[in-house]
This record gives C-alpha cells, structure tokens and sequence, in this order.
C-alpha cells in the first residue's frame, strides 16, 4: 500500500508515543490485540488547569494509519478543552490522512479510545465539581 506523506511523516516520528500513570492521568482504550487494531490514549488534565489538556501519550497497534492518526490526535490536542470528541471528526481525519474506505472502522477505534480517556477525566472533573458546590 502506498501511504500519503502526511501518515509516512507522522508514523515515522511517533513521538507522543508510549504510555503514561499517575496522578491526572486518564486512560481510555478500544479495540482489541487479537483483531489487530487497539489504540490506548492517556490524557493528562490537571485539577487546577480546569479543562485543558496538558499532556497525551498513546499506544497503539495496527496499520501506519491508525498509528498516524493516533500521534496526531496526541499532539494537536495538546492546550484544548478537555472534550470527548477528537480536535477532528473521523470523516476529516480519513481525509486528511487519505485513509481508504475499508480502513475507516480503525479510526473508530481511535475515536472510541479518545472518548474513554475523556470520559474518565470528565467524571473526575464532575466529582471535583460537587465537592466544590
């Protein structure tokens, strides 16, 4: 398969790759090894930052694409509201990505990976709410 440069680029310099646990950190993953197409992203949104996003690692196995994206939604994320949705919609991303048809349901799993962690941070944020109230 021939791949955009645009996904060469950002599979080759996966540098939000890898996996962070602590304090403030989120974690949320979809897909499943077996299948071969999982993606695990872990969102770092601090108490005090309100609902910004500091920090994002993830990982990831499946094609160059679904790794691609992954990274770009790791780093473009980076500053934004602390949001369920992706910074873009999976039909744009499939775009820009130039991800073929058949590859589509992979960036659901990415799309479903970003959710999970943001909901675990949106539930703590809830918490934090209620205490304060």
């Amino acid at each position: 398969m021939i791949y955009s440069e645009l996904t060469r680029r950002y599979f080759e310099n996966a540098a939000c790759a890898g996996a962070e646990t602590g304090a403030d950190w989120f974690r949320g993953e979809a897909g499943s090894r077996e299948r071969g197409t999982w993606v695990q992203f872990d969102v770092h949104v601090p108490p005090d930052g309100g609902a910004s996003i500091r920090c994002v690692r993830f990982l990831a196995l499946g094609c160059p694409h679904v790794i691609a994206v992954s990274q770009w939604v790791a780093e473009h994320a980076v500053g934004t509201a602390a949001a369920v949705r992706l910074p873009e919609s999976v039909q744009a991303l499939s775009a820009r990505f130039e991800v073929p048809v058949e590859k589509l349901g992979r960036l659901l799993i990415v799309e479903d990976a970003w959710a999970a962690a943001l909901r675990r941070a949106g539930a703590r944020q809830q918490t934090v709410l209620q205490r304060n109230a």
